[in-house]
């Protein structure tokens, strides 16, 4: 597993922070949203994984591109997306990243590098080497980082995808978030291999790379190495960082399939305390970090407001982008 000592600044490691404080402090009222019956259709929370969206986000530029699954609102907040667009989007307000129409599992925000959530299991891969693949032909500078779960390492896209990437030495960071759980299913049980993408690595000549994906220094420097590798023009890198999603597999799962001693022994590995206490440490004044989670509770409280008060998307939204002519007039 990949430690180093730490080489990161103050204001980065702030901003890591904020990062997993938004992050958990938006989810947590999303999930308490949905049993009000605002939040419409599924959501897939990244509770306990926020570590991993904060260093990864922290490592790239601006103009860099995120590629997520449909568990993607912790990678959509990292990347700088506001909270009021995405509170509308759940609530299935116009006012919404994409009009009140994409729910949950599709935000996209091509302002902030958020180039979409995928619902389709590892469908993101190839297009993630796309746009590599682009920024490398326009010799832009830009990388893509592309974050998929445990199950995917299973799908054929994704050696498709590595085996391209490899091929092309294309500048795009594969991170994969292992959970530990396929859905319902532990990956442990139908993987050959104990870790399920480190392990096959070595297939597209790549690095074996596995971090703790609860600590944000290590996932940060991993990822900066990735990063500037990437711009290097020396090839991709797959990460695997190991985390535990809190919940269920989604707001309908209550997750008793897990045993209670590993769900416990992962929440005392929280990334958020444990970060917490690394900051004391290193000297920062707990009041300043408690500053940091004020500050976010009020964002969360006043995002939610403005989502709320947002109007329901008109028919002309609604009715564009559903069928081929634009419209629905064809069926009368």
């Amino acid at each position: 597993m990949a430690t180093t000592a730490p080489d990161i600044d103050r204001d980065t490691r702030l901003r890591m922070y904020r990062t997993m404080v938004e992050c958990r402090q938006f989810e947590v009222r999303a999930q308490e949203l949905f049993f009000e019956g605002l939040v419409r259709g599924t959501t897939h929370l990244g509770v306990g994984q926020e570590a991993v969206a904060a260093g990864v986000a922290a490592a790239m530029r601006a103009d860099a591109y995120t590629f997520c699954t449909y568990r993607g609102h912790n990678h959509a907040l990292a990347r700088g997306v506001p909270m009021a667009p995405i509170f509308a989007e759940l609530f299935g307000r116009g006012t919404g990243l994409l009009g009140g129409k994409g729910g949950s599992m599709h935000l996209t925000s091509v302002e902030h590098g958020a180039m979409g959530s995928y619902a389709i299991v590892g469908a993101h891969l190839p297009i993630a080497l796309g746009a590599a693949w682009s920024a490398q032909y326009r010799g832009s500078g830009q990388i893509a980082a592309c974050f998929f779960g445990d199950g995917t390492t299973n799908i054929g896209a994704f050696h498709e995808a590595l085996n391209m990437a490899a091929v092309w030495k294309a500048p795009v960071v594969y991170v994969c978030e292992n959970n530990q759980y396929m859905e319902y299913t532990p990956i442990g049980d139908v993987t050959a291999v104990a870790h399920p993408a480190a392990d096959r690595a070595a297939a597209y000549g790549l690095e074996s790379i596995i971090v703790d994906g609860n600590d944000a220094d290590a996932v940060f420097e991993v990822a900066r190495t990735a990063v500037t590798r990437a711009r290097a023009g020396d090839g991709p890198s797959l990460i695997e960082a190991l985390t535990y999603r809190h919940g269920g597999h989604s707001r309908a799962d209550p997750g008793k399939y897990r045993p209670d001693d590993e769900v416990a022994a992962w929440k005392a590995r929280d990334p958020i305390p444990a970060y917490r206490s690394r900051l004391e440490a290193a000297g920062v004044p707990a009041a300043e970090l408690d500053a940091i989670e004020t500050e976010t509770a009020e964002s969360v409280a006043a995002a939610e407001a403005i989502a709320r008060a947002a109007p329901e998307p008109s028919p002309d939204v609604l009715e564009s982008q559903v069928w081929s002519d634009g419209g629905s007039a064809w069926r009368n």
